[in-house]
């Protein structure tokens, strides 16, 4: 497994080593001695997984503290843009954002801890999104920053997603008051 840093500090992209014959693959999609070599001491408390159509953007989302949570995502079929936003108000990188593909292919992950907005672009049709968390949801903390944006200049390359009820109302960024 190869773990290596972006842009944005904390922020860091996991690619693990994987092993092809004629029967298929194997790899190891997680390893908390090598995640602690890298500085993620973190626990993860609970998984989730999306199934979704090419199209559907989910995002910008957050927890607040204590709720907040650190987020290990990856596709396991499909394709997604995926992109984490930097809303740690005292860091160099506050309101920046990185955006990469993951997708079934490739097996990228990314881990995004606490203190980021995060969101996904389907790609394709039938896309399963998984992702571990560090903290448990909590309805009462969770946050959404508008997708669109114009202040984080985020590229989604689609002008008409489909969005939930709650991501249609995101907060604009400059509204937004950051707890971390």
């Amino acid at each position: 497994m190869q773990i290596t840093t972006t842009p944005i500090p904390d922020l860091l992209i996991v690619q693990p080593k994987v092993f092809e014959d004629a029967r298929g693959y194997f790899y190891e999609s997680y390893s908390k001695s090598l995640f602690e070599i890298h500085g993620i001491k973190e626990d993860f408390v609970q998984d989730n997984q999306s199934l979704s159509q090419a199209g559907v953007l989910r995002g910008l989302h957050f927890q607040n503290p204590p709720y907040a949570q650190g987020k290990l995502v990856r596709v396991i079929k499909g394709a997604i843009l995926d992109v984490a936003v930097d809303i740690r108000k005292n860091s160099p990188t506050y309101g920046k954002h990185f955006l990469i593909e993951l997708n079934e292919k490739n097996k990228t992950m990314l881990w995004i801890p606490a203190g980021f907005a995060h969101g996904f672009l389907t790609l394709e049709n039938d896309t399963i999104f998984s992702y571990k968390c560090t903290n448990y949801y909590h309805k009462a903390s969770e946050g959404c920053i508008m997708w669109n944006d114009k202040d984080l200049e985020i590229n989604w390359n689609i002008e008409h997603p489909t969005l939930s009820e709650k991501d249609k109302m995101g907060t604009p960024f400059r509204e937004f008051e950051s707890h971390f």
